[in-house]
């Protein structure tokens, strides 16, 4: 820990740590209080540690092992609101890393809950964030201290075990009487689960934080909102953040009211850090596409049955769903019987 913190805290030493109640998700991760025999630091951290065999593996599959430990190594400074990482070590025989971070509860952060879908207006500051952070890196080279960052790339050889995970996942549906939540052909689904990573390497590339779902924010203030858990930081196309951010935080009914002029207000704060950013129409077939990957993953995670919470899968399976549906994605992402992509947007 003293390790973790001297970089920020130059002289610190770390004399005892009392490490709070630990939860099981994707990751291992627990709240630790820190005294200190030397030097100033904070009184609490955030840390996260391996997790179960088969979420590493998930992970590893993904390329996703060590991303966030290695964004905390890097010291980079992102530009929107996010807890502060102090440090991270990454052991990749073993496919597992630790990253110590800022506890955002002791300045009042507030994680969100898949359960309550955020407000308008905290997708609309959540979405000026990513503006912020796409901009940062807009159409550029990576810099040297980004060069472990990987592109969207989903691989075809593991297409047998998403098909399978996909139709586990709406077996479980239907065992619980949510049948009617999804009604999609999984052979067409897992297509278009690697068909949007093909479309996420397309266009200007940039710096993504890769999973922003609403399970992956916090709350600051009445409406300011923040990102945590990076380790599917990415290279890749803007789309892939604002769909999966806008679809999977708001309920159906902000999403269907609002999603026009919130998808507006993100391509007016990239006009106003000065990218050349797709004109509406365009981007707005790029949204209409992207629900396919949440509704994938979520399915995914329904199947795992230990990467979230049931309730939580569910009220995020179900968002995606709808949007799936009513954008006419299957129209904005088809794909060849090889899994190829074809996009039909401009």
């Amino acid at each position: 820990m003293t390790t973790a913190l001297e970089r920020d805290f130059p002289g610190v030493a770390v004399a005892h740590l009392e490490v709070g109640d630990t939860e099981e998700g994707t990751n291992r991760r627990a709240r630790v209080r820190l005294s200190y025999s030397a030097g100033t630091g904070p009184e609490t951290v955030f840390v996260k540690m391996p997790g179960r065999p088969l979420h590493r593996l998930a992970l590893a599959a993904l390329g996703a092992s060590g991303t966030e430990a290695f964004l905390a190594a890097s010291d980079l400074q992102l530009p929107l609101e996010h807890p502060h990482l102090y440090g991270g070590a990454v052991d990749q025989v073993r496919m597992s890393a630790v990253v110590v971070m800022e506890d955002v509860t002791d300045r009042a952060g507030r994680p969100n809950q898949a359960t309550m879908a955020l407000t308008p207006e905290q997708v609309r500051f959540g979405l000026d964030g990513l503006a912020r952070l796409h901009a940062s890196l807009w159409g550029r080279p990576r810099p040297p201290e980004l060069a472990f960052l990987r592109p969207w790339r989903l691989s075809r050889a593991w297409a047998p075990l998403s098909t399978a995970s996909l139709a586990n996942g709406v077996r479980r549906l239907r065992r619980s009487g949510q049948s009617s939540l999804v009604s999609v052909d999984v052979r067409v689904l897992e297509r278009q689960f690697r068909a949007s990573a093909g479309l996420a390497a397309t266009g200007p590339q940039t710096l993504l934080h890769g999973d922003p779902h609403l399970g992956n924010t916090y709350s600051v203030g009445r409406d300011q909102t923040g990102f945590f858990d990076w380790q599917l930081a990415r290279i890749g196309s803007w789309s892939h953040d604002v769909g999966y951010f806008m679809v999977g935080s708001l309920s159906v009914e902000d999403r269907r009211a609002h999603q026009d002029h919130l998808l507006t207000g993100y391509l007016d704060t990239l006009h106003r850090l000065g990218v050349d950013a797709p004109a509406f129409d365009a981007a707005w077939a790029r949204y209409c596409a992207s629900p396919a990957f949440g509704l994938a993953t979520w399915l995914h995670v329904i199947s795992a049955g230990t990467f979230q919470s049931r309730e939580a899968a569910l009220a995020t399976l179900e968002r995606f769903a709808a949007a799936y549906d009513e954008l006419g994605t299957r129209r904005w992402l088809g794909t060849g019987g090889d899994g190829d992509l074809r996009w039909w947007g401009k």
